[in-house]
């Protein structure tokens, strides 16, 4: 179908900025996203949030901020990473969107703030992924969280993360989530596909900014076909969790989450794929210029209880 007349309203007028983030440094580009979040996004609901710092590896210290939804008892918890292109994004821009997550499905939300590149490169990010993931296997149970229930999840490159989480774990042994949550994924090494040249430029993700955000993450361009940076170059993804996957019509990124997609089902991977139709990259989080953002994270709420409270073999169990 056509682009969404409101964002093909919306495109126009952010055509009209005076300068792209890519011609931006990192610092002024994270000030002018957050400054957009607060435009083009509403408020989430009202839950209660608690700030939390755990160490990492290299000596750092890993922020975090758990958002408690209605959940009675030892609560599942999702286990969450922001979009940003390994760049930009934080606690901030994300807080709506996890807000309306613990709040509708209900859950526990944990959301990540990972070290962001240029100042932490690959795989600085997946990194802070996996302590975040250990710490909560050892210390959720402490916060009220029920570490047998959950689930991991994220858009963009916070799908990449989750997603990437997940084979690390299988291949470390540790216990699995049940389920992921994945919003319009980075999944590819290149960038070449037909949707990112026909969708390179003029439908909010340019793919100079891509470029530009990457080129800040990635040491080098071998670093490009590490599953842990385009999860498609894994050998292997038997045996991970089902995955709920949204897309976006009008994303550069929609044919690479098909292709990853598909490669999932082949490996026996359970996948609940929906394609947004006259969707943008990264609309789950414009509240404010389109309706379906509304939509969408109650589809993705529902899908989320769904696979957090049904019962499972004790053999398939976390």
């Amino acid at each position: 179908m056509p682009l969404h007349p409101d964002l093909d309203a919306f495109l126009e007028l952010a055509a009209t900025a005076p300068k792209p983030l890519s011609e931006m440094t990192a610092a002024d580009a994270r000030i002018a996203y957050n400054r957009s979040t607060l435009a083009l996004d509403t408020p989430g609901p009202r839950v209660p949030v608690e700030p939390l710092q755990f160490p990492g590896r290299d000596g750092g210290t890993v922020q975090a901020r758990l958002y408690r939804g209605p959940a009675t008892g030892a609560a599942p918890v999702l286990l969450f990473f922001h979009g940003g292109g390994y760049v930009l994004g934080d606690l901030d821009s994300h807080d709506s969107l996890c807000r309306t997550l613990a709040q509708e499905t209900p859950c526990a939300v944990l959301a990540i703030d990972y070290r962001r590149a240029p100042e932490h490169r690959f795989p600085a990010a997946f990194h802070d992924a996996e302590d975040a993931y250990a710490w909560l296997l050892r210390h959720g149970a402490d916060h009220g969280l029920d570490t047998a229930r959950v689930a991991v999840g994220g858009d963009s490159v916070g799908g990449t993360l989750a997603t990437a989480l997940c084979i690390s774990a299988r291949e470390a042994g540790l216990p699995l989530p049940r389920h992921q949550l994945l919003l319009y994924p980075c999944t590819a090494a290149h960038q070449d596909s037909a949707s990112h040249r026909r969708l390179e430029s003029g439908f909010l993700l340019e793919r100079r900014t891509l470029q530009w955000m990457f080129g800040q993450y990635l040491r080098d361009e071998r670093d490009r076909l590490d599953w842990r940076f385009a999860p498609l170059q894994a050998h292997d993804l038997r045996d991970l969790p089902p995955v709920t996957l949204a897309l976006a019509e009008y994303d550069p990124l929609v044919d690479e989450g098909h292709q990853y997609a598909d490669r999932l089902r082949d490996a026996g991977v359970p996948v609940n794929l929906h394609v947004h139709a006259g969707m943008v990259h990264d609309f789950a989080r414009l509240g404010n210029v389109v309706e379906e953002a509304g939509t969408l994270r109650l589809q993705l709420a529902r899908a989320l209880g769904a696979a957090l409270n049904k019962s499972c073999a004790a053999t398939s169990c976390p």
